[in-house]
């Protein structure tokens, strides 16, 4: 890595300052993006989801846990997978220690994937994780929340995601996250989805590589997180 030029002192601060009016500019913006978000409009969720749990079957209702916001991971993990993706496992990695926080302000969490219940247990397991994690192999949630699509989409270059505002997705399971509040009548709404790099600031680990000199170094791979591995991976 070639490092910047070796300045002094004096004009280290004078090249810090300019950039940190640009770190306060983008914290602005997105403090008017984030309100902008929460106004967003909400939409009824018209159909009865029950998903298989490590404990029988759960509706999208009971995942609430007595709260009245839920935000759901979408992990990539289809049914017969040896493992779950390791990108969405980085993040998974991130939510234990979040959980008691999250109960604090009103907001539950689970995982969905497409997995059995069995393989899901298996791998989480393996992985130590303790959040919910719950399989809608049986139902429809995950293509009517489009991230996941036929082999004949795959194929086709036709499946529907992010909005349709990239490009079709490579295979038959996808990413992403979505949010459900529940009124106190118990119905619920879908308030927000985000898919693609959307869920990227629940990456922790990224925000530490981005400010070190060099940065997320994802350049020369043959795609941007080809470097991220299952924490039990890594060589010691």
């Amino acid at each position: 890595m070639e490092h910047p030029s070796i300045v002094s002192r004096e004009e280290w601060l004078a090249a810090r300052r300019a950039h940190l009016a640009k770190e306060k500019e983008l914290t602005r913006l997105y403090d008017g993006l984030r309100e902008e978000r929460q106004r967003l409009p909400w939409v009824a969720v018209e159909r009865n989801y029950t998903f298989d749990g490590a404990e029988g079957p759960v509706t999208l209702g009971e995942l609430f846990e007595g709260k009245s916001q839920l935000v759901i991971y979408h992990f990539m993990f289809g049914p017969g997978w040896k493992e779950g993706c390791p990108s969405c496992s980085l993040l998974a990695d991130h939510v234990d220690p979040s959980l008691l926080h999250l109960g604090a302000r009103d907001v539950s969490f689970a995982a969905v994937s497409r997995a059995t219940i069995g393989e899901i247990e298996a791998f989480r397991k393996r992985m130590g994780w303790q959040f919910r994690w719950v399989s809608a192999n049986g139902n429809d949630f995950n293509r009517d929340y489009h991230v996941s699509f036929t082999k004949d989409e795959v194929a086709a270059g036709t499946t529907d995601y992010n909005f349709g505002m990239g490009a079709p997705f490579p295979i038959e399971e996808a990413p992403g996250l979505s949010v459900f509040s529940r009124d106190e009548s118990g119905r619920v709404y879908h308030t927000y989805s985000s898919y693609g790099r959307g869920p990227e600031p629940f990456l922790g680990v990224y925000h530490f590589l981005d400010v070190v000199p060099k940065g997320r170094d994802e350049a020369g791979l043959p795609w941007p997180m080809a470097w991220v591995r299952h924490h039990d991976r890594y060589a010691r």
